[in-house]
């Protein structure tokens, strides 16, 4: 059985919330940059995901949609900010853990925000094989969209896509010479 669109989402959410975690509670400097990077790379391509695939659902779907969506677009420019400063900040800042605890308190109201209202009025707009549909469109977005936080690249399609198709490959060569919390390496968004 097919994947709906809320619990792909949800799953994103909860390995959003777990990496945050790890960061926290790492012991070493190389550790909370390994699992920054992780958190980094998920959290971004999850928010373009969302503008590129459910978002406009929202504005197509809802009556409410186009509202909806551009209160979550507000959001995710203002989480895509703060991402920007943590991405590039290192564990020796003082700020460090401030900023991902700021960042993630705002992500929190967001995410509850999405789980227990946002979300459910799209799935009871949606058939089954739409929400399945989106969630296979969501999943296969997240392996084409930058890796790093944009917060200036424009946040609705077609735009957005062409942007992020640009910007991308750049993302994507920096991100093999990261360190990742996997010893295999960075990341493999195709299993994501």
């Amino acid at each position: 059985m097919a994947t709906r669109i809320i619990d792909t989402i949800k799953a994103d959410h909860r390995e959003i919330e777990n990496y945050y975690s790890k960061i926290l509670d790492s012991a070493t400097d190389t550790e909370k940059v390994q699992w920054q990077n992780q958190f980094t790379w998920e959290l971004a391509r999850h928010s373009i995901g969302e503008e590129l695939v459910v978002y406009p659902q929202f504005e197509k779907k809802l009556p409410d949609g186009q509202s909806l969506a551009d209160k979550d677009r507000k959001e995710h420019q203002s989480v895509k900010e703060q991402l920007k400063k943590f991405q590039n900040m290192k564990p020796s800042d003082p700020e460090f853990e401030s900023t991902i605890t700021a960042l993630m308190q705002d992500l929190s109201e967001h995410i509850k925000e999405e789980e227990t209202q946002d979300l459910p009025k799209l799935e009871d707009a949606l058939t089954t094989e739409e929400s399945e549909g989106l969630s296979k469109s969501f999943g296969r977005s997240k392996m084409f969209v930058p890796s790093r936080s944009h917060p200036s690249a424009p946040d609705k399609p077609p735009f957005e896509t062409a942007i992020g198709l640009m910007t991308a490959p750049i993302d994507h060569l920096a991100d093999l010479f990261r360190k990742w919390p996997h010893t295999s390496g960075m990341p493999n968004p195709s299993t994501k």
